[in-house]
């Protein structure tokens, strides 16, 4: 398989993420946190967009954030999972739902129903870790892009999760190897992947994140809660043993610290823009000038 290809179940990414789209919020500190973090960047970008998508909205957080930053724009948010679209659709006061420049499409990120050259800005955020095929999606994000239209979003990175990772490692030891975690792409294949998809001038940078819980079980509920399963094709399809289980949470326990278990996130953030004119702005900020953790109580 290639670097920048997945092997993914959209109807169990769609499933996972209707259900968790009730109490999604109770728990997506860091997805909010990231988002932040990204519409910080674009104080360093003189853009004043009439069209912005929202690819991947999720429960809308960003969306309204985007509205109010750029209040003359047409702000749609899109993502695969309807009932995510629908706690959007419900987010701000009655004043705000009726007159607000907002759009709520359905779709998948990997098969954009809109124009070529429609869009100034792409927003996403924690969401190409979905897409099954990266390059496609860089594809379909230039297409839709106005000349001059820029592209702003994270992912997570390979890191993420490997504590989780490497104990179901230990566990699954006489048990073949059937994924547990899911697959995340190295930043330079996604770097890569722009660069042919024709995108300009990208920009990447990483940053990592520390999450800490009382035990697994804690941070295998919140994934859940987060509708963030393991959606590989090649994932285990039958029951995980409780002696599997139990071998898990034994290696994690290897790792806990001041009482606590790690858990990473390596976020992977990332612009680029339509080629049109040559651009000259550095828009990448140092990791030294940034919080560099979250503790999860």
């Amino acid at each position: 398989m290639n670097p920048q290809q997945l092997s993914l179940d959209k109807n169990r990414i769609r499933a996972s993420f209707d259900a968790a789209a009730e109490h999604y919020d109770d728990v997506a500190v860091l997805q909010r946190e990231i988002g932040d973090r990204i519409l910080e960047r674009l104080d360093l970008v003189k853009l004043q967009p009439c069209t912005i998508l929202d690819i991947g909205a999720g429960t809308g957080v960003a969306t309204q954030t985007l509205g109010k930053r750029y209040k003359k724009a047409h702000v749609i948010a899109l993502d695969l999972a309807p009932k995510m679209l629908n706690r959007a659709r419900q987010r701000g006061n009655m004043f705000h739902r009726l007159f607000s420049k907002r759009g709520f499409v359905c779709g998948d990120a990997e098969h954009l129903p809109f124009a070529d050259n429609s869009i100034d800005l792409i927003f996403s955020s924690a969401t190409l870790q979905w897409c099954a095929d990266l390059d496609h999606t860089f594809v379909e994000f230039k297409r839709i892009l106005k000349p001059d239209g820029l592209l702003m979003f994270s992912t997570f990175g390979p890191d993420t999760l490997k504590e989780l990772r490497d104990s179901w490692r230990v566990a699954d030891t006489d048990a073949g190897t059937a994924a547990h975690v899911h697959n995340f792409i190295d930043m330079h294949d996604i770097g890569d992947a722009m660069l042919r998809a024709g995108l300009a001038d990208p920009v990447m940078d990483v940053e990592n994140f520390t999450l800490t819980y009382t035990d697994a079980w804690q941070l295998m509920r919140e994934l859940k809660t987060l509708g963030a399963h393991n959606v590989a094709s090649e994932r285990r399809h039958t029951l995980t043993g409780k002696t599997r289980i139990k071998n898990m949470i034994a290696a994690y326990e290897h790792l806990r610290i001041d009482g606590k278990l790690p858990a990473t996130y390596e976020v992977v953030y990332g612009h680029a823009w339509s080629p049109a004119a040559t651009k000259n702005i550095d828009i990448s900020i140092p990791v030294s000038q940034l919080q560099t953790g979250i503790r999860h109580q």
